[in-house]
């Protein structure tokens, strides 16, 4: 039985020549739960426990899974080298795209972000923050933006969207 309480998301199983971590990440559903288990009320509670970045993490993961197009698929990707890609999306048609999730409102990937999107070669690949701008970072493909935007992006990608445009999602708990 199933209750949608836990996300189990598998490795993304590349032939790349590297050593990759084969354990699935696991991701409470709702962020709102997690907050009130911990006890943690308002935003500043939350922004001061260690859980704010793993949190808001699952929280966009999560959201951006409920726009995914049907048929798409949903993986994340590291190896023991230390490149790592906290969502990565294959999407019908053959498409791939990366996604690092980050709680800074200045975020920089890191350079194990960076390794990846040289084994993958995504289509597209996304930083995910809670600012407000779109723009890009560093070369390539690679953009900065709200996690709003992106969603928006997968349905875009869908013909038939499985839920509303993500402007109208509301976070189960009012700190996002």
């Amino acid at each position: 039985m199933d209750l949608y309480l836990l996300r189990r998301l598998p490795p993304l199983e590349a032939n790349v020549g590297k050593r990759l971590v084969k354990s699935s990440k696991l991701y409470l559903r709702d962020s709102g739960l997690v907050h009130a288990l911990l006890g943690l009320r308002t935003l500043e509670d939350l922004l001061a426990h260690p859980v704010v970045g793993r949190s808001y993490e699952g929280f966009v993961v999560e959201n951006l899974l409920q726009v995914l197009p049907e048929g798409g698929e949903a993986y994340f990707y590291r190896t023991r080298a230390g490149a790592e890609v906290d969502l990565v999306l294959l999407l019908p048609g053959g498409r791939l795209w990366a996604v690092e999730v980050k709680r800074s409102l200045d975020p920089r990937p890191s350079r194990g972000f960076h390794e990846a999107l040289k084994d993958l070669k995504p289509q597209e690949a996304f930083v995910i923050y809670p600012g407000g701008e779109t723009f890009p970072v560093g070369g390539g493909s690679l953009r900065r933006s709200p996690w709003g935007d992106d969603g928006a992006a997968l349905e875009e990608v869908s013909a038939r969207p499985r839920v509303s445009r993500p402007g109208s999602i509301r976070p189960h708990c009012p700190c996002w």
